[in-house]
């Protein structure tokens, strides 16, 4: 190992100087490491490499000559010539000292710069051919070479001023010396370079452009002084004043020890400082709020901004970081709770316990979240209730609907006024525990504004392999949500945002029959609103055929709310006609025949189907919101010229259905028993009861084709059908959504068949066995096997008229 000790730096004497005359043009190579020696440079150097030793020993048995070359690459033991630089230093050994540790100490001079030529590995050491460089004279009385000399001389004294170590005595040779290169190569020799700095500025012959490099060098190495001693006197500074306020602080505590007072703001202090360290916060999130409260300790009490940042404190200190409530993972136990909170919904209770299942074989699993979509009043929300229930995990239930600013998932920044955290965080705030099931009720109503749009903030939230580090804008730190369970309802899937909705795993509920209302009612409705309206089950009994009235004449819905509002009104004026009697009076029963005493007439007309067979009548099917209709779709001819008039405000999806049926019976014209002259004599016009409200969607397409087909035919329709599919431009009938709404719309209206899609038998499965029991089902795949099941043959009357022309 090669290394200079204490970088002493002299220069020699003229005399010393002359030999460089007589360099021999083969020297011995001793490589340095992270050294370049310069000419003149006096410097003592340890030489640890057997090699090296031997070169040294050479050098002093000849004329005490040696070549010094750097290395380009320190870690090579034994370099060859491409490991060397090209220029290098002539040095004469002055003294050397033999150490007991086998090393050697030589105190050598640099004598001139040379070209480094062939060099010969071989033997015991390295060998090399030189080649002095005579260095040219600076010009004299050059205005350039008088400014760099100053220039160089009063940056060595301000670089010595701002802490770099260079010796006073080399700064007073600097002063006095007028050589150009000279002076650059002392002043390279003490500003301590790197490697490839040090050895350009011994490439460089020119005395003149060797002094340039080395003043763009200092002016460099000026700018990191500047800097650092910048650094160096704020620290100074920012701990002077911490130590001042130190002692201040213990002082003013010694005063009020004495005064037998206390400091409030010491207190609230010292009580957060115990919350961060029971709080078992993250190291990152631990760290920012030891920062805020160090930052909060030197504010006035009194100002605004104090008052901002004890409430972030407060909030921050407060989440349940390490609070997580114990899984109750008893699958036997959870099915008994959702089966005592819900009647049916077989599929959705299956899918729930199908995840706590895999809850209990996996620690920390990356379930999916679970939608559930259906109509109001069909139980989505209490689902969500039951499964926390089940699970022993706290329950919030959040609602998106009309949410329209991004602040309000993610939060808002401190920097404004009254920011608060997003709701997210707010629940769980509420909630006390880590891992609470949090309901996002209402998704599919989650609106765009000009500050954001919710569902992109959504998207990491429900995002299993995102919210592991949420990041509230308020909170200004992580926290990990993967903990957390949810879930989301919604009533319709075509608002939500694509990219949100693909996160989520959709479950249908779908509207309830007849008998799953009576049953819920018995279970759970009356039970709920006898104790909701201070009665006792004594108190009044309800007859099964006056709930089915009440269900079948006084709501019209999917879901339970409205059966849920009538039975509480009834139990109302039980109450009354209770609170009003001076003695006790008998339980009051409800039935089919008196249920009109309580909620007068029914508010509901039932919508049935056609009672006879009919020319251009069809019953269609349609699906809403809050569960399944019939439609009754009504086609008429009139004398024209063969057009097609569709009212009851359609929308553009059923007005294509119809042109495309209309197109396929003229079409099919001689097919489908319609003379040719009827297409060109008369008007079809098309209409939809129910003017007031709007009417879209494909599934009416077989419905309009049918009524086209029968008016135009003059063939009768079935009363007892009932038909929904979409049709194509060539008969093909395609399936449709919402199958059990629909079914159940048909029972209602007691239709004893409905024609369906081939493609929607498998739909049947989840059908409730009553549905099955009351309806029959014919799957078609063309909407000719509709015409055959549908229509009746035409009355010979009919065909009579036809041929004499229509009056």
């Amino acid at each position: 190992m090669i290394e200079g000790e204490d970088f002493t730096v002299a220069l020699s004497d003229p005399e010393i100087v002359e030999p460089m005359m007589q360099v021999p043009p083969v020297l011995p190579v001793l490589p340095l490491r992270d050294i370049v020696i310069y000419p003149f440079m006096i410097v003592p150097l340890f030489v640890s490499r057997d090699r090296s030793i031997k070169a040294v020993e050479e050098a002093l048995k000849e004329n005490r000559m040696i070549l010094l070359v750097s290395q380009k690459d320190v870690n090579k033991e034994e370099p060859v010539k491409e490991d060397l630089y090209s220029v290098g230093t002539v040095a004469i050994i002055m003294r050397m000292l033999k150490l007991p540790d086998g090393r050697i100490r030589i105190l050598i001079q640099g004598l001139s710069r040379c070209r480094v030529g062939d060099v010969d590995p071989s033997g015991d050491h390295i060998k090399a051919s030189v080649t002095p460089i005579s260095e040219p004279l600076a010009p004299e009385n050059s205005l350039e070479v008088e400014a760099l000399i100053r220039n160089v001389r009063s940056s060595m004294e301000r670089a010595m001023k701002l802490g770099k170590p260079i010796s006073p005595e080399v700064v007073a040779i600097l002063a006095n010396l007028d050589d150009a290169g000279r002076l650059a190569d002392l002043s390279a020799s003490n500003l301590e370079l790197g490697l490839a700095d040090a050895q350009s500025v011994l490439d460089i012959e020119d005395p003149i452009a060797r002094l340039r490099r080395v003043n763009e060098v200092l002016e460099r190495e000026l700018e990191v002084l500047t800097f650092q001693h910048e650094i160096n006197t704020q620290a100074r500074a920012d701990m002077d004043r911490s130590q001042r306020e130190y002692f201040l602080r213990q002082q003013l505590k010694a005063i009020q020890n004495e005064l037998g007072e206390s400091s409030e703001l010491s207190e609230e202090i010292n009580s957060y400082h115990d919350k961060i360290a029971n709080a078992k916060m993250p190291e990152a999130v631990q760290a920012e709020a030891q920062r805020q409260l160090k930052k909060f300790e030197r504010m006035h009490p009194d100002t605004a901004e104090t008052s901002t940042l004890r409430n972030w404190l407060d909030i921050v200190l407060d989440l349940p970081w390490s609070t997580a409530s114990e899984d109750n993972l008893d699958l036997a136990a959870a099915q008994k709770i959702l089966d005592e909170d819900h009647y049916g919904l077989p599929r959705v209770k299956e899918r729930i316990i199908e995840a706590l299942a895999v809850r209990k074989l996996r620690k920390k699993p990356k379930g999916s979240i679970l939608c559930l979509v259906g109509p109001p009043g069909v139980g989505k929300t209490s689902l969500g209730r039951s499964v926390a229930r089940a699970l022993g995990r706290k329950f919030v239930r959040l609602s998106l609907g009309g949410l329209n600013d991004e602040a309000e998932i993610r939060g808002h920044r401190r920097t404004y006024v009254g920011a608060m955290p997003g709701r997210i965080i707010t629940a769980i705030h509420q909630a006390k525990t880590n891992n609470p099931l949090i309901m996002l009720d209402e998704i599919d109503k989650v609106g765009t504004h000009f500050r954001g749009d919710p569902s992109a903030a959504l998207l990491e939230v429900l995002d299993p392999e995102q919210n592991f580090a949420f990041r509230d804008n308020y909170l200004g730190v992580q926290f990990d949500l993967s903990n957390v369970i949810f879930m989301t309802t919604a009533n319709v899937l075509e608002t939500i945002q694509p990219a949100l909705r693909d996160r989520m795993e959709v479950i249908t509920i779908a509207g309830y029959t007849a008998s799953e209302k009576l049953e819920i009612a018995r279970r759970h409705v009356i039970p709920k609103q006898i104790e909701d309206n201070g009665l006792t089950a004594k108190d009044v009994k309800f007859d099964k055929r006056a709930i089915l009235r009440i269900i079948g004449e006084y709501t019209q819905e999917a879901g339970l709310r409205q059966l849920e509002r009538e039975i509480g009104k009834v139990c109302r004026k039980v109450a009354r006609r209770k609170a009003e009697a001076k003695r006790k009076v008998s339980a009051v029963k409800v039935t089919a025949e008196n249920i009109t005493d309580f909620l007068r007439v029914p508010k509901i007309h039932v919508e049935r189907a056609p009672t006879k067979d009919s020319i251009g009548t069809v019953t269609g099917l349609a699906w809403t919101a809050v569960g399944g209709e019939i439609l009754i779709i009504e086609a008429l001819r009139t004398r024209g010229k063969g057009k097609l008039l569709l009212t009851g405000q359609l929308g553009e999806v059923m007005q294509e259905s119809a042109q495309a049926a209309f197109t396929f019976a003229k079409s099919r014209f001689a097919e489908l028993g319609i003379e040719e002259d009827v297409l060109e004599k008369f008007d079809i016009h098309i209409h939809l009861p129910e003017g007031a409200i709007p009417k879209d969607g494909p599934s009416a397409g077989i419905g309009m084709a049918t009524a086209l087909v029968s008016v135009l035919s003059r063939r009768p329709v079935r009363h007892t059908m009932a038909m929904t599919g979409e049709i194509t431009l060539r008969g093909n009938v395609l399936p449709i959504g919402g199958v059990k709404e629909k079914l159940l719309a048909a029972r209602r209206a007691k239709v004893k068949t409905v024609i369906l899609p081939k493609a929607n038998e498998r739909d049947l499965v989840d059908l409730p066995q009553e549905v099955h029991d009351d309806l029959k089902f014919i799957f078609v795949e063309n909407v000719l096997e509709v015409f055959d099941a549908a229509l009746r043959p035409a009355p010979r009357k009919a065909k009579a008229k036809k041929a004499g022309g229509t009056k």
